[in-house]
């Protein structure tokens, strides 16, 4: 079972949350992020005020994960979904629309918090782990 880890996962993992530390243990090897979440995580650690720990400790995070690119068919599954929930007058935060595109086209669940961002798009799986 492989995973794709939101934003918000791999920022309590960077916190030191042990939940998630041992998620992270448990799933070694079949951990991945999109590169949108990578986006994130550098923005986080790039902050004017942040401590540069957070970028060493983003650093740490890279060797744990795979780097999921953004390509065509997630562009593809993003356009799919998007105009389903348009169509329907409802929408989803584009970053996160991204993300769930890219579980989804790599046949993997996502991991997230934030369910409920995720919560209206076909054929996701979600898992939350901050919950123990």
């Amino acid at each position: 079972m492989s995973f794709v880890l939101d934003t918000d996962t791999c920022s309590a993992y960077l916190k030191g949350n042990p939940v998630v530390w041992k998620r992270f243990l448990q799933y070694s090897g079949n951990l991945h992020i999109s590169t949108i979440s990578l986006a994130e995580l550098f923005t986080w650690s790039l902050r004017a005020k942040a401590s540069p720990k957070r970028l060493t400790a983003l650093h740490n995070l890279l060797r744990d994960v795979k780097i999921l690119e953004v390509t065509q068919d997630i562009a593809r599954k993003f356009g799919e979904i998007q105009a389903a929930l348009l169509d329907a007058g409802d929408s989803a935060p584009v970053m996160d629309l991204l993300i769930a595109a890219t579980a989804l086209v790599n046949g993997f669940r996502l991991v997230t918090h934030n369910v409920q961002d995720f919560a209206n798009m076909p054929g996701l799986i979600v898992e939350d782990w901050l919950i123990p």
